[in-house]
């Protein structure tokens, strides 16, 4: 099982200590994690319409109070390590004119030797969306065009899409990523479970460790990865190809053993062949945050 771990990218302590960001990607690199990742946050609005975690909270954590941003810290990671993968877990692609994000993403999967793995979302928060300005409502099109245009970019030259939210005009496009980035998705919804099935190399589900209790694999994992198997038939596509990079996410007051118990949870599910540990509500410093890597290396 490949063990990953979330960059020091969000948080009131490790957010500021920015200048460290390599130190910890080469040492926890030299720890053994198999992969680095970052999320994309935008704002931290004063008085959201949507909560964090979307439906179960009305507020937004101080960890998004300090942001730094997806693009610098991979660009970071990938200039001081050599073996992790790097990767976004998850972008909220309906904000970025595809051109500009398969520059960015390009850049990074060219300086890293090829390591980029790219997950997408379609966001949540309607005041990001306003200060993206794009509307929220138009979301799951944007998404959908944003990966039409970004096959477009890495795989031909001259390249061109003309969609209704998002145009590329003819361009050549002679720089491509090492190999055609593997694109994961996050979804939930019914129809982003088919949007997964129908395009996307893998499905990027969380594990949210809200305490010590046992977790439910087959309800998390098991269950809708066998749904999205299906739709993925009836879209005529072979789903023993699409994937899985499992996030184990445990929120304020979680231990290191809570999250080593949850991955000997899930280290009998076959599809969970990756992992990621998000450490945000947790670290106190980038010390402590790799203290707390090295200790779940060690047990897991």
């Amino acid at each position: 099982m490949r063990i990953g771990f979330s960059l020091p990218q969000l948080g009131g302590v490790v957010a500021r200590q920015a200048d460290e960001v390599a130190r910890f990607a080469r040492e926890a690199e030299a720890l053994g994690a198999g992969s680095l990742w970052v999320g994309d946050r935008l704002l931290a609005p004063v008085n959201p319409t949507v909560g964090y975690p979307p439906g179960v909270n009305a507020t937004i954590p101080d960890e998004f109070h300090h942001i730094l941003d997806p693009f610098a810290m991979l660009a970071v990671a990938a200039a001081v390590t050599e073996t992790p993968l790097l990767g976004t877990n998850v972008l909220n692609a309906p904000w970025y004119p595809p051109a500009m994000l398969a520059r960015s993403l390009t850049t990074i999967d060219l300086v890293s030797g090829g390591r980029l793995v790219p997950g997408f979302g379609s966001g949540w928060s309607p005041e990001e969306f306003q200060a993206a300005g794009v509307p929220i409502a138009e979301r799951g099109p944007r998404l959908d065009e944003c990966l039409d245009a970004l096959d477009q970019l890495w795989t031909a030259s001259p390249a061109e899409y003309q969609g209704k939210y998002w145009s590329v005009p003819a361009t050549h496009a002679k720089l491509k990523p090492v190999r055609r980035p593997p694109i994961y998705l996050a979804a939930f919804a019914p129809v982003a479970m088919r949007r997964v099935a129908k395009r996307a190399d893998g499905w990027l589900p969380v594990l949210p460790l809200t305490g010590p209790g046992p977790v439910d694999v087959a309800e998390l994992i098991t269950n809708p990865m066998r749904h999205i198997r299906q739709l993925a038939a009836e879209e005529g596509r072979d789903p023993a190809e699409i994937g899985l990079i499992l996030r184990i996410y445990p929120f304020p007051g979680g231990t290191v053993d809570d999250i080593v118990n949850a991955i000997h949870s899930v280290s009998t599910e076959p599809d969970v062949q990756h992992l990621i540990v998000d450490l945000m509500f947790m670290a106190t410093s980038i010390d402590h945050y790799l203290e707390m890597a090295a200790e779940i290396l060690r047990r897991a």
